[in-house]
């Protein structure tokens, strides 16, 4: 099944204890970190529950690790397990970001083995214009037992990365604009350009013009020069607008897919690790 789910598909949904929904809206990059809860609070889907990029999807920031380092996964557990997910519910996760968060959380439930999660297409500010319920009822949660199993596959160090640049065996995807991968700008990280050998991607290339998720035939049709038999690891900034790329990919029918969760941040934060600009 594909991991992006319309806005009907839920509405139907609405009430069903089955299903969980989380609100990941937060604004990247613009200094207001307040701005996705102060948005959840004002109104939300039914039933949905908040979790923050920063607060909850991120660790603390070190000397490597990048801008959003993964939190630990302790604690992320303890977090999802008290807002009431458990293996026996699903999860659909929305954002008004172009669905940037939302495939941080679906990235991140996965890699932690929760099978049934998806992300909704098109976005909050669709739902709402559409007039499909909203509320400012914050609801309240039913603590469950979240029993999370790491999916060591799914994830890049980046040490694997350094140690395996220029190999056949591995393809490289960087998620920013074009301008940040060829070097020709970097407005938030103290060094420009990409890590050698990395094809550009564009993250929201996923989308169509509307801000709707490409069909998976689409999907494979942007990325059928990416080979199938080899292992692709994508990264972004700082390990968040990759995750769409790695849905993307999902969709599209890839297996062998990781994400380098530091992404350029981290890269940038070893002296010795090779930059390059232009295009390749």
């Amino acid at each position: 099944m594909t991991a992006i789910v319309s806005q009907e598909w839920l509405k139907e949904r609405l009430g069903d204890d089955k299903y969980m929904i989380i609100d990941c809206r937060f604004q990247l990059g613009q200094g207001n970190t307040e701005a996705g809860r102060k948005a959840y609070e004002q109104d939300h889907i039914p039933g949905a529950f908040h979790v923050d990029l920063e607060k909850n999807m991120s660790g603390t920031i070190r000397e490597h690790g990048g801008r959003h380092p993964l939190p630990d996964l302790g604690e992320f557990s303890l977090c999802v397990g008290d807002l009431g997910v458990d293996s026996t519910r699903t999860v659909v996760a929305y954002d008004d970001q172009g669905g940037a968060m939302a495939s941080r959380l679906w990235w991140m439930l996965k890699f932690l083995n929760h099978q049934e999660v998806y992300v909704l297409d098109s976005g909050y500010s669709t739902w709402k214009a559409a007039g499909n319920p909203v509320t400012s009822e914050i609801p309240v949660a039913e603590k469950r037992v979240f029993s999370p199993r790491v999916q060591r596959q799914m994830l890049a160090s980046m040490e694997e990365v350094r140690d395996n640049l220029g190999s056949a065996d591995r393809v490289l995807i960087d998620s920013r604009e074009a301008g940040r991968y060829a070097g020709e700008m970097e407005p938030i990280d103290s060094k420009a350009g990409h890590i050698p050998g990395a094809k550009n991607f564009f993250w929201k290339d996923a989308l169509d013009p509307d801000g709707n998720w490409l069909s998976p035939g689409q999907q494979r049709e942007r990325l059928e020069v990416l080979p199938r038999d080899k292992d692709i690891i994508v990264y972004c900034g700082s390990g968040v607008t990759a995750c769409p790329n790695v849905l993307a990919l999902h969709e599209a029918g890839y297996e062998q897919v990781k994400l380098y969760a530091g992404s350029w941040s981290d890269w940038i934060s070893y002296e010795d690790n090779l930059i390059a600009t232009g295009v390749e």
